[in-house]
């Protein structure tokens, strides 16, 4: 950790003059570094040597469906190598590997980012409202890197408003310094604040910011979060095989991080795209020896605003996983977060659902489960037909289904749209 905070502090002092001759030195030595060093990218590249980074080809998550070992660079192995699985959120889950150095950049960038809110990983306290593996080894082992790390971890897997008061008294009881974990969790405990009419930051006076990961943060969600804490609300979009990819920065910037990433913006037949089109989100690892990342498609869909500059490059706009399309009837591809985000603001005014996902079964036919105080009325699911059919297309049907709760992934996360379409 010593040597990366060193050499991670000295990207930062880079002017921005020199950005580009540093940044073309880096994805070109890691390249370079594969293509002698990794036989199963050589394979993938078809050459041993190159000569034009955009004719590097793209990799995706169907590279990595064979066995970790296989893919690792000549030297390293899964014992001198950090190793993890990836959630399995786009559908695609994979183990890979990083060497310890790039693992310990990667601690280097976090770090340096939280620390603008004021977070010292030594000493601030996190609550934590992530997934936590249900059966004893997993458990333990999370929770004794929670008790060493200072982070207390809410369940996410029962949020009831009886759960929900116990969560409130911790924040009563605990300093807390700052909260951590997954939108939708973070979200439905503000609107149990709202419902009570808390503001979360009169009851616990050290908290700092709230910082939002892994699923999307619309922007009304943001205001209510902004309410009912009463501290600045962080946006974090990254990926664990690779870093923190966009950070908010103080100045509300989605900044993307351009120290230890490379990021593209490509269009369909792989050519770069240029600021502010929107485009698939393509990114290169430029310290990781242990398995290569290189050009690799991401999944996601994404704009990087006008005003990006290599050494600051800003994510204007996170649109959603590619896989997350709807295909309509009329051969209309509309990206499945769009249906979640016309519904929201309808479904949501009152206050009386708490959360909600969509599925579409057929290519026609979407089935909304929703949790709620009350069932929907005829004249909301009127106008959640009636504002589809607006932003998108007519002839579609719609199902709704009241639960108690709805179904997450293992690791705790909510998939807002699912298309079960081929």
């Amino acid at each position: 950790m010593k040597l990366a905070n060193a050499d991670f502090n000295e990207t930062l002092s880079i002017s921005e003059d020199d950005y580009l001759q540093w940044v073309n030195e880096k994805r070109n030595a890691i390249v370079e570094y594969h293509l002698k060093n990794n036989s199963s990218y050589q394979k993938f590249a078809g050459k041993n040597s190159f000569d034009n980074w955009e004719n590097l080809p793209i990799m995706t998550k169907k590279e990595f469906q064979k066995p970790l070992i296989e893919r690792l660079s000549d030297g390293f192995s899964i014992k001198n190598s950090y190793v993890n699985k990836t959630s399995g959120s786009s559908g695609d889950p994979f183990i890979f590997a990083k060497d310890k150095y790039c693992h310990a950049l990667t601690w280097s960038n976090i770090i340096h980012r939280f620390g603008w809110f004021g977070v010292d990983f030594n000493t601030s306290l996190q609550a934590r409202f992530y997934g936590i593996p249900l059966d004893f080894v997993g458990n333990t082992k999370e929770r004794i890197k929670d008790f060493l790390s200072s982070r207390y971890r809410f369940t996410i897997f029962d949020l009831s408003d009886k759960v929900l008061e116990n969560v409130l008294t911790k924040f009563q009881k605990k300093k807390f310094d700052y909260i951590n974990g997954y939108t939708s969790s973070i979200v439905l405990f503000a609107k149990f604040l709202q419902k009570k009419n808390i503001v979360l930051k009169t009851f616990c006076p050290t908290l700092k910011c709230c910082i939002v990961t892994s699923e999307m943060l619309f922007e009304d969600d943001k205001q209510l979060l902004e309410k009912q804490f009463g501290v600045p609300i962080v946006n974090e979009y990254g990926a664990s095989e690779l870093d923190l990819i966009a950070f908010q920065n103080p100045n509300g910037e989605w900044q993307v991080n351009s120290e230890t990433l490379f990021v593209e913006i490509l269009d369909d037949e792989n050519n770069p795209l240029p600021y502010g089109k929107e485009g698939r989100i393509v990114i290169t690892s430029l310290y990781n020896k242990a398995h290569p990342f290189i050009r690799y498609d991401i999944g996601d869909v994404g704009v990087l605003d006008e005003k990006s500059t290599y050494k600051k490059p800003i994510l204007k706009k996170l649109i959603g996983r590619t896989n997350d399309v709807a295909i309509l009837p009329s051969g209309k591809k509309s990206p499945g977060l769009t249906f979640y985000y016309v519904t929201k603001s309808i479904i949501e005014d009152d206050g009386n659902v708490k959360e909600f996902v969509i599925k579409q079964t057929k290519i026609d036919t979407f089935e909304i489960e929703y949790v709620s105080i009350n069932e929907l009325t005829e004249t909301q699911i009127q106008s959640i037909e009636k504002a589809i059919t607006t932003y998108l297309e007519s002839g579609l049907h719609f199902t709704f289904k009241r639960k108690e709760k709805l179904q997450r992934s293992k690791s705790g996360k909510l998939k807002q749209f699912i298309s079960l379409v081929k």
